[in-house]
């Protein structure tokens, strides 16, 4: 699918809800969206790194690190993993590295900003439950949608308008 956040806008004004501008695209996918898995975190990517090594199914990986800028919970080897693994991308409340890698890679990823120093893993966080940031809840199982125009997230899948 082709995505293009304001037309999806236009089609469904009362579905969508548009994340604030504060996110900064990375990735090599420049336009993604999928089902939400998401993951709350601060300053610890334990949980990132175990499940871009799990399936992804087209799904997006929603990463809520506190919006964080002192490390990053993305770098080139997960983003490699997730890749592999079949995610479509990867939204981070916080920072990534390597970003010159990652802008090379067949993944969306949107994230607050860069910083060169690694997390410090030390197995914790929660997985699939909402999260907060940007003035939108993230539930798993809905769906988010993601350009260089913005984040939006849905209730359900949205069709693009012909």
């Amino acid at each position: 699918m082709n995505i293009v956040t304001p037309d999806l806008c236009d089609a469904h004004p009362e579905r969508v809800r548009v994340v604030e501008p504060i996110f900064t695209n990375y990735g090599g996918r420049i336009a993604f969206g999928g089902e939400i898995l998401t993951i709350k975190c601060h300053e610890d990517n334990s949980l990132v790194k175990e499940h871009v090594g799990n399936p992804g199914d087209g799904r997006v990986m929603v990463v809520d690190g506190g919006g964080s800028l002192r490390c990053a919970l993305l770098g080139d080897m997960l983003a490699a993993n997730a890749v592999k693994n079949g995610w479509a991308g990867i939204i981070i409340y916080g920072c990534i590295r390597d970003v010159d890698d990652i802008r090379t890679m067949d993944l969306g990823v949107q994230a607050l900003r860069t910083i060169p120093i690694k997390s410090n893993r030390q197995g914790r966080g929660d997985l699939n439950i909402p999260v907060t940031f940007g003035g939108v809840t993230f539930k798993p199982g809905e769906f988010v949608y993601a350009d260089n125009n913005g984040i939006i997230v849905a209730d359900r899948a949205l069709e693009m308008p012909v």
